[in-house]
């Protein structure tokens, strides 16, 4: 049973993949034996990670890409099957996120996290979706702030995060009978990343007291995890599901 889990023989694309969890889920995957290609737009951060998931064994080819640039999207795709002859596997990870009041937030910001959150997750998927074999996941990475508020003022984020949630559905819907195609969504709640970084002193701390039932952020690795379940074998009969990964933020 447990080898329903392994991705040996597996190629998998992680976007955003130049910090935070896209690098945890670079290496997860590849610790659970899978090929890497990642893409971002910061060259000197994708290097790092290539040469952590490379310590775990496995080849990694880095890609510099704009997942808001169909162009990029179609390069990075063209570029695993080159270098490792399919695409198995899609982590939709990139992402921005902002808090800005409504009333003051300008066009182009707004305009900006949904071209990298909604639309990059979509060219990627298009991408993806055209040279992946019957058998294949997209994995969209959402946030439970698309279902949620969380005392923050983020239209912008909320917004297209539960844009990510309906397309992976219809994608789903679309994909997982005519070409074999799974495609879920992982929301997860407050894990550490360059977002949260941006938080103000006392508010992560007052979210898990109030917000959390576990009372902790999460711990990448269990992240990684779940998006291991939903890239493998193992979740062969589940497609178009929203997984929160959250510490039960969606119950409070």
């Amino acid at each position: 049973m447990l080898e329903r889990f392994s991705l040996v023989g597996k190629v998998a694309i992680v976007t955003g993949a130049s910090s935070g969890l896209g690098v945890a889920f670079a290496r997860g995957l590849a610790s659970a034996g899978a090929d890497i290609v990642i893409g971002a737009r910061r060259r000197e951060r994708l290097e790092e990670t290539r040469r952590l998931v490379e310590e775990t064994g496995r080849r990694c080819l880095a890609v510099q890409a704009d997942v808001t640039r169909v162009e990029d999207c179609d390069a990075l795709v063209s570029s695993a099957v080159s270098a490792f002859g399919a695409v198995d596997v899609l982590i939709n990870n990139a992402g921005v996120g902002t808090a800005v009041p409504a009333l003051r937030e300008p066009p182009e910001e707004f305009r900006q996290v949904v071209e990298v959150n909604l639309h990059g997750t979509y060219w990627m998927a298009q991408a993806c979706a055209r040279v992946m074999r019957p058998g294949s996941s997209i994995v969209n990475i959402g946030s439970v702030l698309g279902e949620t508020t969380a005392g923050l003022p983020q239209a912008a984020y909320s917004a297209s995060k539960a844009a990510v949630i309906g397309l992976t559905r219809d994608l789903a819907q679309q994909w997982t009978g005519r070409r074999g195609i799974r495609v879920n969504c992982l929301e997860p709640g407050f894990f550490a990343s360059e977002m949260t970084e941006q938080y103000k002193p006392g508010y992560l701390e007052r979210m898990l007291e109030q917000r959390v039932p576990m009372g902790r952020a999460g711990d990448p690795s269990e992240l990684v995890a779940a998006a291991i379940f939903l890239a493998s074998d193992a979740s062969s009969y589940v497609t178009g599901v929203t997984l929160p990964v959250d510490g039960g933020i969606l119950i409070t």
